[in-house]
């Protein structure tokens, strides 16, 4: 694919400028040069401004929207996202795969980095697996946090990258607030293509995707913020993949996706959080997936059908 991901999403984050007053957003620039776009921390942001921010993190590459549905009538409010390029927008721009940290600077800053900058640094083993190369002079990351990073942190990211900082926009929002709320549900999709991956399939064979997950309420606390976010995939997202190859691996592949198919499956995700003291890294990856999963094979035009939508579990997370 000759499209380079952080072109296209550099476009949108000049759009987000151009807009800044009616997003509600901040732009500054860093110590080092970079643009620093505040979608949520210290500005009071709002569902566009999530919206925005979710589009730029696909890389442009998808579409994000927010509209009614009657999946879960008492969250009717839905977050839909759809792309004709799923691999490369979810895996190789919007996963956030990549961790951050200031290891020299001692400001104890951590966050997963997310977005196009990542498909230029390539420093994650999922890279291996992806067709797309990108080339750019110019890289958009995007952090799941309530600051911006320091300097060392932008040096080592435009480093990675192989730009000047002064190319690099950074656009971060924390998961209480509501742009970071839409950005993390607009996940839905991605999460599919990512345990797809991890199930060992082709993820180039998905060749459409379109996914949705109820808007959930933001909440002050980090955990419960953190929990309900998951939860709209976990236990109300559903996503439609469209595949080639045998109709046997794509009935195959559907049954292994959705979130029931985990050990951790059952509990609000605040509570598994708590269960395991916090260590994220403890529960079981095969829980972050969506709910109810369809995959069409191309080639026959058969769909599978996997998994369910559970309100009850989405009531008790976000606390309706």
């Amino acid at each position: 694919m000759s499209i380079s991901l952080n072109d296209r999403a550099s476009a949108h984050v000049e759009r987000m400028i151009a807009d800044a007053e009616r997003l509600r957003i901040g732009v500054a620039r860093g110590s080092l040069g970079e643009t620093l776009v505040d979608c949520g921390a210290k500005v009071l942001g709002g569902i566009d401004a999530g919206l925005a921010l979710a589009e730029t993190c696909l890389g442009g590459l998808g579409h994000v929207t927010l509209g009614p549905a009657e999946a879960l009538p008492r969250w009717p409010w839905t977050i839909s996202v759809r792309t004709s390029n799923p691999a490369t927008a979810c895996l190789a721009s919007q996963y956030a795969g990549w961790a951050l940290s200031d290891k020299e600077g001692g400001s104890g800053f951590f966050a997963l980095g997310s977005g196009p900058a990542r498909a230029l640094a390539r420093r994650e083993e999922v890279f291996h697996d992806l067709a797309h190369r990108e080339e750019s002079a110019r890289a958009v990351l995007v952090l799941e946090a309530g600051s911006p990073p320091p300097a060392s942190v932008i040096a080592k990211v435009a480093g990675d990258c192989g730009i000047a900082p002064d190319a690099l926009s950074v656009l971060y929002a924390p998961t209480r607030s509501l742009a970071g709320t839409v950005q993390i549900i607009a996940r839905v999709v991605e999460v599919a293509l990512h345990k797809a991956h991890a199930l060992g399939y082709r993820v180039e064979r998905i060749v459409d995707a379109a996914g949705a997950a109820p808007m959930s309420p933001p909440h002050p606390d980090f955990v419960t913020a953190m929990g309900r976010t998951n939860d709209a995939i976990i236990y109300g997202g559903r996503v439609h993949l469209f595949v080639t190859g045998p109709e046997a691996e794509a009935k195959e592949l559907a049954a292994g996706l959705p979130s029931r198919t985990s050990r951790d499956y059952g509990a609000p995700f605040a509570e598994v959080f708590k269960r395991f003291k916090g260590d994220f890294y403890a529960i079981d990856a095969m829980l972050f997936s969506p709910a109810l999963v369809t995959v069409t094979a191309m080639e026959t035009g058969a769909s599978f059908h996997a998994g369910e939508l559970s309100a009850a579990l989405v009531d008790a997370s976000f606390g309706g």
